[in-house]
């Protein structure tokens, strides 16, 4: 049987029996071409192993679950992700990294595991060929960032303990730098290094440097309160006060024994400082002192030293009232005054302060008189008579009232006439010869005369009488109580002697004394005119 057949060689190809099986029909040369080829690999069949394979290693942090799926790309940006960790982060210090960095870094391992997972479900890996082997791998993989983690978490924690450590040395050489400086100039360096004890001792309490903080509290305490070493009392009041505010800022069981360090040390120099301050008279300050041991240590036995350091001071003074009359009586004034601003503001239990009070006011009220007799000998008339004056007021039955009034007088003389002053007046009175002061003055007159004996006393004003003129005085014929008047007038006896007399005019348009220096013999009688001029130079 023949026949015509249009096979795949083309027409009038005519196929035979026992001939070869025709060529492919789309093969080459026979006017077909090849399909296009896939451009990646067709999807691998779903293997969650081969998934969590993926993202485990992509969790290490190094790539590699993107390197077994052939993603080079992806495989770099999780090693620049890592450098830019790795650069951060060492050398490992005290402030770590920071948060946003570890954070940033995090979330990249978490999408790059999430994206590989998802990736490594329908992809075939490069190698390992088995999954399983390539899921153990990335478990072995993981401790590299897991021994990583703990070994940078050491060394940071080293880091740490170091930084605390040098910033208690800084606060150390901060402190030990102020030894020898004031209190003042020192207080802000003492408070900076206190901040950083505390910062410590209460946030990193269980770390090297608060193991070391006794021995630099120690030290901090005896560097504050060095004055006292020194035996500075008033300059180590401050520093210790400061020093007993301390526990306010540290814990007790920081402190130990320290709390109460400053406590003796500050009663001790109150008190010494007090009787230093006491000693020179500084009245306020002393009392201040004294007041704060009393209120503070009430109970300590410097506090029970106060009364007899005030009594055996006032005795001190009653002493030296024999060489030093007017600075003695100043200074047990001023006992008086201060032990009784002591005794009001810290109490007085037992009554000593009011006593040594009431024996300091005493003494000093006594010892005026000695103290116008020591400024009448060193010719300040003007003092000794207002010291007199005031003595004569206060002691209207003491046993040298008398003489008092007498040296009142003749340094009142003195003043005008200094002569008068050489010798201090005594408690005599009397003489032999007669001397008649007589008053030719319209204004009354007091007559203070001293010498051998020393008195004073008082002529009415004359009424017939009128003032001289200046010109008058200087006349030849100007006898004065020569007018055959009634004039007002006193007669005295004294012995004979130099006697000083000074006319005071009452009135006060009269400013200035008249004086008169007589020499006294026996068998004369004398006679005093007090009269006043007027003009220039007006007076007695």
């Amino acid at each position: 049987m023949s026949g015509n057949f249009a096979g795949p060689g083309g027409p009038g190809d005519t196929g035979r029996a026992g001939d070869p099986e025709p060529p492919w029909p789309w093969g080459p040369g026979q006017g077909h071409s090849l399909p296009p080829m896939p451009t990646t690999p067709p999807p691998a069949p779903p293997d969650t192993w081969r998934a969590v394979a993926v993202a485990l290693l992509n969790l290490t942090g190094l790539g590699l679950g993107y390197a077994l799926l052939r993603r080079r790309l992806l495989t770099a940006a999780c090693w620049v992700a890592t450098g830019v960790l790795l650069l951060v982060a060492l050398p490992a210090d005290a402030d770590g990294v920071p948060g946003a960095v570890l954070a940033g870094y995090l979330l990249v391992l978490v999408l790059a595991a999430a994206h590989g997972a998802h990736l490594g479900y329908r992809t075939h890996l490069a190698r390992p060929g088995r999954t399983p082997l390539a899921a153990l791998l990335g478990l072995v993989l993981l401790a590299v960032p897991a021994g990583g983690t703990l070994w940078y978490r050491d060394a940071h924690d080293e880091a740490v303990q170091q930084a605390l450590v040098d910033r208690l040395a800084r606060a150390d050489r901060l402190v030990a730098a102020d030894r020898t400086k004031p209190y003042n100039g020192a207080r802000s360096d003492f408070r900076q290094a206190l901040s950083v004890y505390r910062d410590i001792a209460v946030r990193h309490s269980g770390s090297r440097a608060a193991h070391q903080l006794p021995d630099s509290l120690h030290a901090y305490y005896t560097t504050v309160a060095a004055p006292y070493a020194d035996q500075e009392y008033c300059d180590a009041i401050a520093p210790l006060t400061y020093l007993r505010t301390v526990p306010d800022h540290l814990p007790k069981s920081t402190l130990g024994s320290l709390a109460d360090w400053p406590d003796d040390r500050l009663a001790t120099s109150l008190y010494e400082c007090g009787t230093q301050q006491i000693a020179v008279g500084d009245t306020t300050n002393w009392v201040s002192h004294f007041g704060d041991l009393m209120k503070t240590f009430p109970r300590s036995p410097q506090a029970a030293k106060v009364t007899p350091a005030v009594d055996a001071e006032v005795s001190s003074e009653e002493k030296a009232i024999a060489s030093q009359a007017c600075v003695a009586v100043e200074k047990l004034n001023r006992l008086n005054t201060g032990i009784g601003e002591l005794s009001a503001a810290a109490g007085d239990t037992d009554g000593g302060l009011a006593r040594a009070a009431a024996r300091a006011k005493r003494s000093g009220d006594d010892g005026a008189y000695s103290c116008g007799i020591e400024e009448y000998r060193n010719g300040d008339f003007r003092s000794a008579q207002k010291t007199m004056t005031d003595f004569i007021a206060g002691h209207p039955h003491h046993k040298n009232r008398e003489r008092a009034r007498k040296i009142e007088i003749a340094a009142e003389v003195a003043q005008t006439i200094p002569a008068a002053g050489k010798k201090l007046p005594t408690t005599a009175s009397g003489g032999s010869i007669t001397v008649t002061v007589k008053n030719d003055s319209p204004d009354d007159v007091t007559v203070l005369y001293t010498g051998p004996v020393t008195g004073s006393f008082t002529l009415k004003g004359c009424g017939s009488c009128s003032s001289y003129s200046m010109y008058e005085t200087l006349l030849s014929t100007f006898k004065p109580c020569g007018g055959g008047k009634d004039y007002p007038q006193r007669t005295i006896q004294l012995p004979p002697g130099t006697t000083y007399f000074v006319h005071k005019p009452d009135s006060g348009e009269v400013t200035t004394a008249g004086s008169d220096t007589a020499k006294l013999r026996p068998g004369y009688i004398y006679t005093e005119c007090a009269y006043t001029t007027r003009g220039i130079g007006s007076g007695t």
